[in-house]
């Protein structure tokens, strides 16, 4: 994980310069209120040497199999061991090892090894690497209802993020869904390496399933074209057991729930790959088994804040895909970017429908950006809670018809649950919400 060069160092602040400028992302159409200062963890033991696991994140592969992530200074052993036991480890599995290289940054070794078949929820203990010191644990998630979602947007890296994971650890969830925006290191690629070491302690312990955002995209004209390099090298998600050919979106189950991650920056069209993926997994949902379908996108399709209005990958891709979620009667549709709550009706084609899904926007876990404060008025009727605070959802599947959904801000850094509400599936005897293929 290095840098080369002082002339390496000057070009990559001559380039985030023009990022922030605007040049690489949209224009702003409202004055953010102040930032909030950027935190760089370095690393988080004195004793860890060049071969030590860090930035120790896990997410869930297909029902009973869990993928662990870590890095490296230097070259090891992709090996996982893995108990029920503290330090009794009866189990072992090996993986893959993988860097990446970004104008004048070298990675470190980037591991990935996939353990299992795992009880559901139980606790494994396990180590990452050959003779490691470091021991770690994780929760599996429930075979069935309820589950617990910690749902957070736009985390960053900031004193917001910081109390943002504080009030997370301390929700008992069983996974957490982000729908964009993670590191928030725009070209700058050690801060990628700091926000694996500040989200280490909660991602190593319950699985954390991602999509990207346009802050993941980090491509610059002509000097790297390729998109999502660290991204994709560092967030591997289980995409080809949902039969997706990329990172960028991907399907899974889990306790009653079929999740699907859509990529708001890659292509959306009808004839585009993802979309043909999305139709194809939407038919596939086996409602027996998982009654609820949640959607997360970085971009929302619906957004009544000022911040964020008129792009096409909100524009676009709602006139494109909002038809196949609503006719398979998705019923939580998750959005990061906006950085504000929101929360909608039931809504399709812009009205409220009883059988369209919930749009909740969340892109406010505590980037560096702040608040977008200003909202359009007057309200639209179909949004039903708005305010501009950072912090994180809880969404709680009970049973096959009932959830509960609650936004805890941070005001005050101190965690107020500020909307609440139940959520109920239309009922199925409903021929009006009779899921359309």
């Amino acid at each position: 994980m290095a840098v080369r060069g002082g002339l390496g160092l000057f070009l990559t602040s001559v380039l985030l310069a023009m990022a922030f400028a605007g040049f690489f992302g949209g224009v702003d159409s409202y004055n953010r209120p102040p930032m909030r200062k950027t935190l760089v963890v370095r690393n988080l033991a004195d004793d860890l040497d060049a071969v030590s696991p860090q930035q120790v994140h896990i997410s869930v592969v297909g029902e009973d199999k869990m993928r662990i992530s870590w890095i490296t200074e230097t070259s090891t052993q992709a090996t996982v061991q893995y108990g029920t036991s503290p330090g009794k480890y009866e189990f072992s599995a090996d993986g893959t090892t993988s860097s990446y290289s970004y104008l004048t940054y070298d990675s470190g070794e980037i591991h990935d090894t996939v353990i299992g078949p795992l009880k559901p929820n139980s606790v494994y203990y396990y180590r990452c690497g050959i003779d490691s010191t470091r021991e770690f644990s994780f929760k599996t998630p429930p075979a069935q209802f309820p589950v617990k979602f910690a749902v957070v947007g736009d985390l960053g890296q900031t004193g917001w993020t910081q109390s943002t994971l504080q009030h997370i650890a301390e929700s008992n969830y069983d996974m957490l869904l982000l729908p964009g925006d993670l590191s928030y290191a725009d070209l700058n690629q050690p801060l990628w390496d700091s926000f694996g070491r500040l989200v280490e302690p909660l991602a190593s312990q319950r699985p954390w399933m991602v999509t990207q955002g346009n802050h993941e995209i980090e491509k610059i004209p002509l000097i790297h074209n390729e998109p999502f390099t660290a991204y994709n090298a560092r967030w591997r998600m289980p995409f080809e057991q949902s039969g997706s050919g990329s990172n960028l979106f991907y399907s899974f189950n889990v306790a009653g729930v079929h999740v699907i991650m859509l990529g708001s920056y890659t292509d959306f069209d009808p004839k585009s790959a993802q979309f043909k993926w999305l139709e194809a997994d939407l038919r596939k949902i086996d409602r027996n088994k998982t009654p609820w379908t949640v959607v997360l996108i970085h971009a929302p399709w619906y957004n009544s804040n000022t911040a964020h209005q008129g792009e096409k990958e909100s524009i676009d891709m709602k006139a494109s895909m909002e038809g196949l979620l609503y006719r398979a009667r998705v019923d939580v549709v998750f959005a990061g970017h906006v950085h504000a709550y929101e929360r909608f009706t039931r809504v399709y084609n812009g009205k409220t429908d009883n059988c369209g899904p919930v749009h909740i926007t969340i892109g406010d876990g505590g980037n560096r950006e702040g608040l977008a404060s200003k909202y359009i008025d007057p309200k639209p009727d179909i949004s039903i809670f708005r305010e501009a605070s950072f912090g994180h959802g809880q969404f709680e599947v009970v049973n096959a018809t009932h959830a509960l959904w609650t936004w805890h801000r941070n005001d005050d850094d101190s965690v107020v649950s500020s909307d609440s509400v139940w959520f109920k599936k239309p009922s199925i005897s409903d021929p009006a919400c009779k899921v359309k293929t």
